[in-house]
């Protein structure tokens, strides 16, 4: 037996890899490069074999093997993640790598669409980019690797990473895990690819690479300008900030528990994560009270100083507020046990009291941390609500009852995503309707990305 045929049966494969040599090196590498500049080479080269040799019912058989990976990986990503990271919580991080492997868009998302005349006949169909160069965060690394593998995958595309530093373990075993998939099923290695040490200088080399049209990237609003400056196409999913308004005709139980369940998840990582909270005054305590049998903690004025000064930075130039990474993502109970504050071991999430303008709400915390404001109307909510979303144009949520409340909130936050009566999730298809991702575009405006968004369209004209 020789040694490809070995190492193709230690992980469970077949391959169509035909040179021992090429076989070996492969599966030494799974994607996963010392030199950014031979994951861009292999990239391109795999693209290429995947637009001669294989049709699109071939990338939907790649994609079912990636879900499948997945699910069976779920544990191990989660684990890993939380392990290199150590931010979110785990069994939150298990429940996004089934989201992305259920609901994320595979080919039924591109549709070709056609004239006929007397004149002839015009198609338009998604045609590929080619390679694309794709940067992740450390937040949700995994999920965005596989979410955007799937997509780009999908629409004829290979994909370059170049994760976070902060993620480098994690990105490498999924990008791994990927490209198993696919040669499982007699697909093309290096279909997707990454540079084992990711740095600034690596992310230089995609940017410039002359073979990558477009860019995509997922994390915070400097990376995304950075990308901006490159003159590519590019696909910019910034930070968020989401507000959510309770009024006074809400179900309050319902609100208090969903807040709080949205809040909390994974510890509060994910972009769509509430992060400030705007209720009736006349509903606030009744809101604050459900909000406490569902995990929450309140603390008062003077614990709220102490947490401010422990999670935020004040720039001394500028006078803003910028997070302290090393308690993004923490678990509550270390909040609360750092500022001297008793609390159950199970506690979710950290309530409380401010005002409008406090750093708490004006800052995107990425930490179970709640801010919670009184509004005397409907008026007040919305511009508040307005001014703490900063014009980002990515998510917000109310509890409303009032049709009119609730219209007039969605059109004038005009964000990627609104949802009414129900946490974050139900934006991105947990327990709602829609599909799942994780590149939530509204800093350059294609919204909730998908296999499409990774397309070009190409018009094919027969005349006479």
């Amino acid at each position: 037996m020789s040694k490809s045929t070995l190492v193709s049966k230690d992980l469970g494969l077949e391959t169509n890899v035909k040179d021992v040599k090429d076989c070996n090196n492969y599966y030494l590498t799974l994607g996963v490069f010392e030199d950014i500049k031979d994951a861009i080479d292999k990239a391109i080269y795999a693209q290429k074999k995947l637009t001669i040799r294989y049709t699109k019912k071939d990338r939907e058989k790649f994609i079912d093997a990636i879900r499948k990976a997945t699910l069976k990986n779920k544990e191990k990503l989660a684990e890993m993640v939380l392990e290199e990271t150590k931010m979110g919580r785990y069994e939150d991080k298990i429940l996004k790598h089934e989201l992305v492997a259920k609901y994320t868009p595979g080919t039924e998302d591109l549709v070709t669409t056609a004239w006929t005349g007397n004149k002839g006949l015009t198609v338009v169909e998604m045609a590929p980019y080619g390679v694309i160069g794709a940067i992740t965060p450390s937040t949700n690394p995994t999920e965005t690797v596989i979410c955007n593998s799937i997509g780009m995958i999908a629409a004829g595309n290979a994909v370059v990473f170049n994760g976070h530093p902060g993620a480098k373990q994690s990105v490498a075993f999924a990008v791994k895990m990927i490209n198993k998939a696919v040669v499982s099923c007699g697909g093309p290695e290096n279909l997707v690819t990454t540079v084992k040490n990711p740095t600034m200088e690596t992310l230089d080399v995609i940017i410039k690479h002359k073979a990558i049209k477009l860019l995509c990237g997922t994390g915070g609003p400097g990376m995304v300008k950075t990308l901006l400056k490159s003159g590519k196409k590019v696909i910019g999913a910034g930070a968020g900030n989401p507000p959510v308004i309770v009024d006074d005709t809400a179900d309050i139980e319902n609100a208090a528990k969903n807040i709080i369940e949205g809040c909390s998840f994974d510890n509060n990582l994910p972009c769509i994560a509430e992060k400030e909270v705007f209720v009736f005054e006349n509903v606030a305590d009744k809101l604050i009270n459900n909000m406490l049998q569902n995990k929450a903690i309140i603390i008062n004025k003077n614990q709220t100083s102490k947490l401010l000064d422990l999670v935020l930075q004040k720039k001394a130039e500028t006078l803003e507020y910028t997070i302290n990474k090393k308690w993004v993502g923490k678990d509550a109970k270390l909040f609360l046990d750092k500022i001297g504050v008793k609390a159950p071991c199970d506690v979710k999430c950290i309530i409380c009291e401010v005002d409008a303008k406090h750093p708490f709400v004006m800052t995107e915390l990425m930490m179970p941390i709640l801010p919670i404001v009184r509004v005397k109307d409907i008026d007040e909510a919305i511009e508040d609500a307005k001014a703490a979303e900063q014009n980002k144009k990515h998510s917000a949520y109310m509890y409303s009852r009032n049709i009119d409340n609730l219209n007039r909130f969605e059109n004038e936050i005009d964000t990627t995503i609104f949802v009414r009566n129900a946490k974050s999730f139900a934006g991105v298809g947990y327990g709602a309707e829609g599909f799942t991702t994780f590149t939530i575009a509204g800093a350059t405006g294609e919204g909730i990305t998908s296999a499409r968004n990774f397309t070009r369209q190409r018009r094919c004209v027969l005349a006479g």
